[in-house]
């Protein structure tokens, strides 16, 4: 199985705590943020089903561009083999 090795940034982490800070942020932001921030400094990678959800977001022109950054990041970190 391929493991992808990449890290959320500091940049990327910073923004995925203010996101679950703010109360106004969506459900969908807040999902994201929880797993670029699960991601930082660790070796884990984006699962499955947060993965498809960063897929749609991306696929969307609906979402704030902080959540398609979110997105992005947590794409970035997915398992390449799948």
């Amino acid at each position: 199985m391929s493991r992808n090795v990449k890290q959320t940034s500091v940049r990327i982490a910073t923004l995925a705590a203010e996101t679950l800070h703010d109360s106004g942020a969506s459900q969908v932001a807040r999902r994201l943020a929880a797993s670029a921030l699960a991601q930082r400094g660790t070796g884990k990678q984006t699962g499955a089903v947060i993965e498809d959800v960063a897929a749609k977001v991306l696929a969307s022109p609906h979402y704030a561009e902080e959540t398609r950054e979110l997105a992005a990041s947590v794409l970035a970190q997915s398992n390449k083999s799948r």
